[in-house]
């Protein structure tokens, strides 16, 4: 098979038409305009991106620097909560509040009334009958013994009977006070002697012989000299004191007596009690003065 000149696609016609129609022109791309406008494309998509990270990031960078500037401020408290409250470590706390502190030295112990009346260097409240026996009558459980008179000296003997006299002075007697009480037709007369301290006292004690001399007055006659008595002797302290009971009528005193034996010892624990209420009170003068 032959074609004619053009070949076939010559002015013999062909597939496309009619005899005389011309094929379409087909135009080459221009490969060069396509490079370049795909390029521009690119610088644009390029530029987009990069300016659009930029807008990220400074919208970033904005919160983040209000997120600084806000965390700056100080709350109302003083404490860096953007919102004015405390932050947790500002919050009032139990723990904030100081511990407190124990010394480790133990304060001095309170004196004892015992102590101070022991000892003739610290019992210096005044001493007289006034003080000694304030009352107007001796008091013990429903026993009342209306206080009839009083005396005191320095010259110890002369207020004792029989041996007791030597026994006061052997062992530094210095002051001898004596009071006497009654009741119901019983009178006692109680002898309180001061030493030194204790040990003087305690001694006097030990070697008591009969007796204290009865002391009369203030309606009570002379009583217990020459006739039988009750007697007692104790110490407390620097003191030592003795009693002597029996019958205002002169009427002797059996050992099986209960009247006089109980009015000795009421008045004997009454004096106990006023002794040891003198030492209680220079107790409580020595505690306030030292605080």
């Amino acid at each position: 098979m032959s074609f004619g000149q053009g070949g076939p696609y010559g002015p013999q016609g062909g597939p496309y038409g009619p005899e005389g129609s011309q094929p379409p022109q087909q135009s080459t791309p221009d490969w060069a305009a396509l490079a370049d406008q795909s390029a521009a494309r690119d610088r644009r998509r390029k530029l987009l991106f990069i300016g659009g990270g930029a807008l990220a990031t400074a919208a970033v960078a904005a919160i983040v620097a209000i997120a600084v500037v806000s965390s700056g401020h100080k709350g109302k408290n003083g404490g860096d909560s953007a919102d004015g409250l405390p932050t947790p470590q500002e919050l009032p706390s139990e723990s904030a509040a100081p511990e407190p502190t124990f010394s480790d030295v133990a304060p001095p112990a309170p004196p004892k009334p015992l102590d101070i009346i022991s000892s003739a260097e610290r019992d210096k409240a005044p001493l007289s009958p006034a003080t000694l026996f304030p009352d107007k009558s001796a008091m013990k459980d429903d026993r009342s013994y209306a206080k009839a008179s009083t005396a005191s000296t320095t010259s110890c003997a002369t207020a004792a009977q029989g041996g007791l006299g030597t026994v006061l002075v052997n062992n530094g007697c210095r002051k001898l006070l004596r009071a006497t009480f009654s009741r119901d037709g019983v009178a006692v007369t109680v002898g309180v002697a001061v030493f030194d301290g204790k040990a003087a006292a305690e001694k006097a004690k030990d070697q008591y012989k009969p007796n204290i001399a009865s002391l009369s007055g203030g309606g009570v006659p002379v009583f217990c000299r020459r006739t039988a008595c009750q007697s007692s002797a104790n110490a407390i302290g620097r003191y030592a004191y003795f009693t002597i009971s029996g019958y205002t009528s002169g009427k002797a005193v059996t050992e099986s007596d209960a009247a006089t034996l109980q009015a000795g010892r009421d008045v004997a624990d009454y004096t106990f009690r006023r002794i040891l209420a003198r030492g209680s009170a220079q107790a409580s003068a020595e505690a306030a003065a030292t605080d």
